[in-house]
């Protein structure tokens, strides 16, 4: 497995407030319009998971499979060309702030490696990036 992670994103909102919007998925309602349409087509999701196509990628379905209140949620792969789980830490920093790292563990074939670690290492720092940027305090 290689492991990718993100820089850690701080966020102006309280880890509980962060947490919980990020353990449910059917808050993604709220941020719809921000999913680049150019990307991302037959974006689905309820509480639990989420599915995508990702030009040129495919068909990506993730399903949480872990929530630890208020510190993290774990996602795998249900269809996928590649399995990976993905994981988003949450920490406070105070009372009105937090921090956040998301990580990723993928099972790349050797061949492979040398192709996709530089694009999946910058997807999971865009993906921190948009996580980041959401008004929590709205969903």
């Amino acid at each position: 497995m290689t492991k990718f992670e993100s820089s850690v994103k701080q966020i102006p909102y309280p880890v509980e407030d962060v947490y919980r919007n990020i353990s449910d998925l059917s808050n993604l309602e709220r941020v719809r319009d921000r999913v680049p349409e150019d990307k991302l087509n037959s974006f689905s999701f309820d509480s639990d998971s989420v599915s995508v196509n990702v030009s040129p990628v495919g068909d990506l379905k993730l399903r949480i499979i872990e929530r630890e209140e208020n510190k993290c949620v774990k996602f795998e792969t249900e269809q996928s060309p590649m399995p990976f789980n993905l994981w988003i830490q949450v920490l406070p920093v105070s009372d009105t702030e937090s921090k956040m790292k998301v990580t990723v563990k993928a099972d790349i074939p050797f061949m492979l490696k040398g192709m996709v670690s530089g694009p999946l290492q910058d997807g999971v720092e865009k993906i921190a990036d948009a996580l980041s940027k959401i008004p929590y305090e709205t969903l």
